[in-house]
């Protein structure tokens, strides 16, 4: 699968419209609902099948990705701001949150769904030169070295990865609430 190159032009997403998919226990795209294929310039073809990393953008560090997987896989619901790519190379921000499908039988994660918004313009600047440094950090000693250098981010500003994101997004109950009710839609 190839990606496209990213080229610097930002799709702004609505403020109201939202972004859903669905996704099985390995990350494989199963649903995507119309916002979210119309904003990736893929069509529903092209994305059922495909990892969802179809969307992520090079500008991504990947230890937040590597921090999102361990805590969806431990079926943990986890915020994140993200930088993700459409099929054309443009780029859009939104905040994501995942819901971890758990099968009552077994215990076993069986789908993840994400619901996302546009990011905040205070939070994408704010994640900006933290991604930057990440993915310098990511190039020269690997996820490993990134990884620590966050935890010693977070730990200097005495706030957790949950704590800084929420804060970040200005979360005055409006996302939770947000994320409440597409959970409720969707469940």
């Amino acid at each position: 699968m190839s990606h496209p190159t990213p080229i610097d032009n930002e799709i702004k997403l609505s403020s109201k419209r939202y972004i859903v998919s669905k996704t099985d226990a390995k990350g494989i795209i199963e649903y995507g609902n119309d916002y979210f294929v119309e904003i990736s310039g893929y069509s529903e073809a092209e994305l059922i099948g495909k990892p969802h990393s179809i969307v992520r953008h090079p500008d991504m560090p990947k230890v937040v990705f590597k921090m999102m997987w361990d805590r969806i896989n431990k079926g943990q619901n986890i915020m994140a701001v993200v930088k993700n790519m459409a099929k054309s190379g443009s780029y859009y921000w939104v905040v994501t949150e995942f819901e971890p499908k758990i099968d009552p039988i077994t215990n076993e994660i069986i789908s993840h769904t994400a619901f996302r918004k546009a990011a905040p313009q205070k939070a994408i600047d704010a994640v900006i030169p933290l991604y930057k440094k990440l993915l310098e950090i990511e190039k020269e000693g690997g996820m490993e070295a990134s990884e620590k250098y966050l935890r010693g981010y977070l730990e200097e500003n005495h706030t957790t990865y949950d704590e800084l994101i929420n804060n970040l997004v200005g979360n005055s109950g409006l996302f939770k609430v947000f994320f409440t009710a597409m959970k409720k839609l969707f469940s």
